[in-house]
């Protein structure tokens, strides 16, 4: 195990974000994702004919340096499509160790 400097920076939007969200980390600096298929349970929860509804989201996972996670969550932070039908919500964790990591090269 190696000890990183680095970010787990988890990206929670409503289905059909996903992949929208993954171009737009890359284009920050990250070098992938994983989507993660989920379902949104809040104080709005709704229920037809006895059946509950939730919402389908989508979690974006991506590990990295805390710089680009910074930078990354900084962006988001600023872009208004995040928070309208994305309704998205972003946060990080610390990675204190971390194996099978891919090192990103000088020249990335």
């Amino acid at each position: 195990m190696e000890s990183t400097n680095m970010k787990a920076l988890y990206i929670v939007v409503n289905a059909g974000f996903a992949e929208q969200v993954v171009d737009y980390i890359r284009s920050q600096g990250s070098t992938g994702a994983t989507i993660i298929n989920a379902r949104g349970v809040s104080a709005l929860h709704k229920e037809i004919m006895g059946i509950s509804v939730d919402t389908e989201k989508e979690v974006v996972l991506t590990v990295t340096e805390s710089e680009i996670a910074d930078k990354i969550m900084e962006a988001i932070k600023l872009n208004t499509a995040f928070r309208t039908e994305a309704q998205g919500i972003c946060f990080t964790l610390p990675v204190s160790k971390a194996v099978g990591l891919r090192k990103r090269s000088s020249s990335e």
